[in-house]
């Protein structure tokens, strides 16, 4: 009789064991279940985080370059207008600081090619040596239309009409006027040639040529 009970009791044991045994089997897969849905849905996180395996990351690169390339190369309607928008301020940016009175270039530097950037600045080195300087008030631009536009290669190049309304005069060091007139607005026409190559991650268009 007292093996029979110590058989039975240990057969509870092992049937308890059996149970708690196969719960823990069925809560690691749940477990698991889980961790694995959750990897699929917020991705695996790991010390290099971000970056690709390496015989990936020629294709990506490649495949973002033609993404950036063919955003770029659309002169659209759309692309046309905020080139206008920036236009006009490149524009003022561009005379006023070429017209004021301290004959440097500063503020319009960065949208000058280097072939402008030297004409201009050779002409204010001369108005200096004469002791000459420019006020300007700058009224605003009445249009700016693009007269043309051409692309070679990755180089576009966009032609643009300015119509403005400036007030300016040159005095000499004893503030005689020179030229101009420090109370009457002027009209200006002007005829300028901006230019960007459409692969290059910098947005800003620079000044290559003043047609008028």
């Amino acid at each position: 009789m007292l093996v029979e009970i110590n058989q039975h009791s240990n057969y509870i044991y092992l049937m308890n064991y059996s149970f708690e045994y196969i719960d823990i089997i069925l809560l690691a897969m749940i477990a698991g279940f889980i961790f694995l849905r959750l990897r699929g849905i917020l991705g695996k996180r790991t010390g290099f985080e971000g970056k690709a395996p390496s015989q990936f990351e020629k294709v990506l690169n490649n495949i973002h370059r033609e993404n950036k390339i063919n955003v770029k190369e659309t002169f659209d309607d759309e692309a046309q207008r905020e080139f206008i928008k920036g236009a006009k301020i490149a524009y003022e940016t561009i005379i006023t600081d070429f017209s004021d009175n301290d004959n440097k270039l500063i503020a319009s530097k960065p949208l000058l090619s280097k072939k402008i950037h030297d004409q201009f600045e050779e002409a204010l080195k001369e108005r200096s040596k004469r002791g000459h300087y420019a006020e300007i008030t700058f009224i605003g631009v009445n249009s700016a239309k693009i007269k043309d536009h051409k692309q070679i290669n990755k180089i576009l190049n966009v032609t643009v009409d300015f119509v403005s309304e400036v007030i300016t005069c040159i005095k000499d060091k004893d503030k005689k006027i020179i030229s101009g007139h420090p109370e009457k607005i002027k009209k200006i026409y002007d005829t300028w040639v901006f230019s960007r190559d459409m692969r290059s991650n910098n947005p800003n268009w620079q000044l290559i040529d003043t047609l008028t």
